[in-house]
């Protein structure tokens, strides 16, 4: 579907060209997670699922929640270059009266529910796609959780019912970089066997490489499942594309000084 890998590519760059700029201009962190999360939403917004930026409340769009809202400087971006607001509005990100706060709000277009409060995407998700069976819709919901928070119960619970309800109009993407805020996953709670848990709960699973394009791609436009939801289980990298962020906890965290913002840029403008 959509655009080549070449332009995907292009746009994946861009998008985290501009994580790092609006958040270092508007001072916040949690860098390192939206880089980790690039290469899905852009498959997602570019190429897998259907939404349409000059209706974005169309009754057939497919619903798109960021449940790790903290990576939300991604999904403005991806937004942006989608055409659902202009340059001029990105760059207010996390500046004061601005409509970009530092976690998605419904009130913005193209949101279809605030998130940041970790735990609670999937089983909104999961209402969404049970009231697209109910009302004999074709629209698919994709949920994008980060693997500590799949720490929370409400994770489970969700996807108890999200099985027993066959939604099969459900899929969860899971980032799952291995980084929490206190640590490493297995480290803070382990969630290994973690392919073997979702299929215990009576999920259909995929685990990929989340930064290649074609196997995301591949994994987001495949066949439904007909009686189960589908969970995407995708291997990323903390702070992915810039060489001193990869995979270090403190960028959870911090926003960069002129010096590492200069040299992250500098390196995101030898991939294009």
């Amino acid at each position: 579907m959509g655009l080549n890998l070449t332009k995907l590519t292009k746009i994946a760059n861009q998008i985290r060209r501009d994580v790092l700029t609006i958040s270092y201009h508007g001072n916040i962190g949690h860098i390192g997670s939206a880089l980790s999360v690039v290469d899905i939403l852009t498959c997602l917004y570019f190429n897998a699922a259907k939404i349409y930026p000059r209706q974005p409340r169309h009754s057939q769009r497919d619903r798109i929640i960021l449940s790790k809202g903290h990576a939300c400087a991604a999904l403005y971006s991806a937004l942006f270059h989608k055409g659902f607001f202009s340059k001029a509005m990105l760059n207010t990100y996390h500046q004061d009266n601005t409509l970009l706060a530092g976690h998605p709000e419904i009130h913005l277009s193209g949101i279809d529910a605030s998130s940041g409060s970790l735990g609670h995407g999937l089983s909104l998700a999961s209402g969404m796609a049970l009231a697209g069976k109910i009302q004999h819709r074709q629209y698919k919901v994709f949920a994008i959780l980060s693997d500590g928070e799949c720490d929370e119960g409400s994770v489970w619970e969700a996807a108890l019912v999200a099985s027993h309800r066959q939604l099969n109009n459900l899929i969860a993407i899971i980032d799952y970089n291995r980084l929490q805020a206190f640590g490493r996953t297995n480290q803070v709670v382990n969630l290994e066997p973690f392919k073997q848990k979702w299929q215990t709960f009576g999920w259909r699973v995929k685990m990929i490489n989340g930064h290649n394009l074609i196997q995301i791609i591949k994994a987001l436009n495949s066949p439904l499942s007909k009686t189960k939801p589908t969970v995407i289980i995708c291997r990323t990298v903390l702070g992915k594309g810039v060489s001193f962020m990869e995979d270090k906890l403190e960028w959870h965290y911090l926003n960069p000084t002129q010096a590492q913002f200069n040299q992250a840029i500098k390196e995101l403008k030898f991939v294009l």
